[in-house]
């Protein structure tokens, strides 16, 4: 049976709950977005999506191998916006600084998960941090005037250490995600 999977970079309980009180502010214009639990909250490097489970050893040993090319790193969350434009919004992100060492680390993953059968990405890589999903025009406005009031606002740095891979349930109460593996960044494990 296929898993439902992506690689990503899990964020420290600390930081879920300093940008959960940004989301509740969000929320409180009452627009019409499926805001990400702060459990939920992570920044996917690669999405797999249907993924036999016989494969699953094999891409943590190929991951293991990218990851060991890599020393950790730092990124900032700072500043809000949404894609593709305040006209049209359909994703509410959060942004990532100092993205260069996760911008070559993505490119490395997606070029040998390919071998994989999974399809490289066909657009440059942007590292954000998803908060919300925009279903309707409802509120739009009042949500995009808060949502200005973050656009110079520093959520946290954290070092990245590890990546994990993820397996992602959908239930009726919205996608539950349990970690598989964890994979340490660096020459020493």
């Amino acid at each position: 049976m296929d898993l439902r999977c992506f690689i990503a970079i899990e964020f420290p309980e600390e930081l879920k709950n300093n940008i959960d009180t940004y989301i509740e502010q969000l929320k409180a214009t009452r627009a019409d977005v499926k805001w990400v639990l702060s459990k939920n909250l992570h920044l996917t490097l690669k999405f797999l999506g249907g993924t036999p489970e016989y494969l699953l050893v094999e891409i943590n040993k190929r991951l293991l191998s990218i990851a060991k090319l890599h020393n950790s790193f730092y990124i900032q969350i700072f500043g809000a916006g949404v894609f593709p434009n305040i006209k049209h919004p359909r994703v509410v992100w959060l942004g990532i600084q100092d993205s260069e060492e996760i911008i070559k680390l993505q490119q490395d993953i997606d070029e040998s998960i390919a071998e994989f059968g999974f399809e490289r990405e066909d657009r440059p890589f942007k590292p954000h941090l998803t908060i919300g999903r925009v279903r309707s025009m409802k509120n739009r406005d009042m949500m995009i005037k808060e949502l200005a009031t973050l656009k110079d606002v520093d959520f946290g740095k954290i070092e990245v250490r590890y990546i994990s891979v993820m397996k992602s349930e959908l239930k009726p109460g919205g996608a539950e995600y349990f970690r598989l593996s964890e994979i340490p960044i660096g020459k020493e494990i």
